[in-house]
């Protein structure tokens, strides 16, 4: 019986029926692909699909719970809806830098405001006053301000100065925030990670209008720098065990520092990454969507991540 790979997505138009395509032309009638039908859920009930590509849950709540219980049931979905439920991008860079990965100096900052249903009392364990200057002091200026558990450049500021600081503060709200080391760089990447093996490395630039970043007939990167940067995008996402993901780098004086690589439903639009890119992730997307299906992994709640950031040893008495 063929197996089945269901793809869960929102205004995506480009992508999905071209995957769905590839892989019901790969796949050799052993495996077929088709866009996800759901509706209200019961409890009793099994995912219908061997495999789900997600590239919405994060925006649509009702989807990850979805997502969730297809694991708990036997279906494979990438990436992992434990995981990213879980992950953050501050918890990130230190994973990050304990695999050896190069990443800003960074810290987190405590709300502006309070989220819903907290209080000044709520925060009884949170230092008073801030020591401000203890962070501008190990960061340096310019900073960039971004959300910790965000993406597509939304809340992001850059900021030169402690008064922008603060104003870019004040405009967070509720949000958790974090501050980091400005890389002034020479170079910039975004680079598919697929399978936790597969890598293209393309040129871009994060200060050109949206559908110009991905830089066309760029020239060629540096063999050492471009080894060192497909390395590192295999070990972040071995490390967090996210099988579809995009890894940014921004490179200083020869070294790529990774710069946002919690990315699990990057853009993948054909108007925007361009034809090639776009063809690369086509097919290597149905590949790996296919050996999932054909070769099912065990449960997984994380990466590889917990083996190197063990517990502290405590003292014997």
């Amino acid at each position: 019986m063929a197996k089945t790979i269901g793809i869960l997505f929102g205004k995506e138009r480009s992508f999905p029926p071209v995957l769905a395509e590839a892989v019901n032309k790969t796949g050799g009638g052993k495996v077929t692909a088709e866009a996800v039908e759901i509706g209200p859920l019961r409890q009793d009930a099994r995912c219908a699909y061997d495999v789900v590509l997600d590239r919405i849950s994060h925006e649509v709540p009702f989807y990850r719970t979805y997502l969730k219980v297809a694991v708990a049931t036997g279906t494979q979905v990438i990436n992992n809806p434990y995981w990213w439920s879980a992950d953050d991008k501050f918890l990130d860079n230190v994973i990050a830098r304990a695999a050896g990965v190069a990443v800003p100096k960074t810290v987190l900052l405590p709300h502006k405001l309070h989220p819903p249903n907290t209080s000044s009392e709520s925060f009884t364990n949170l230092t008073f006053p801030i020591p401000w200057d203890a962070a501008f002091s190990y960061l340096g200026f310019p900073i960039f301000m971004k959300p910790a558990d965000g993406g597509g450049w939304r809340n992001v500021h850059k900021v030169d100065t402690p008064e922008e600081f603060f104003r870019a503060y004040d405009d967070s709200h509720t949000l958790s925030m974090m501050a980091q080391e400005a890389i002034e760089f020479t170079e910039y990447y975004r680079c598919y990670v697929l399978g936790r093996e597969r890598v293209l490395v393309m040129r871009y630039d994060p200060k050109a209008p949206f559908e110009r970043r991905y830089v066309r007939d760029a020239p060629p990167t540096e063999p050492r720098l471009l080894k060192r940067i497909e390395s590192d995008c295999v070990t972040l996402c071995s490390e967090l065990g996210y099988d579809f993901n995009t890894v940014e780098f921004a490179v200083r004086d020869n070294i790529p520092y990774a710069i946002d690589f919690m990315n699990p439903a990057p853009d993948c639009d054909s108007f925007s990454v361009g034809e090639a890119n776009f063809q690369w992730v086509v097919l290597n997307a149905a590949e790996v969507l296919i050996d999932r299906a054909l070769r099912p992994r065990p449960l997984e709640t994380t990466g590889a991540w917990p083996k190197r950031l063990a517990p502290r040893k405590t003292g014997s008495s």
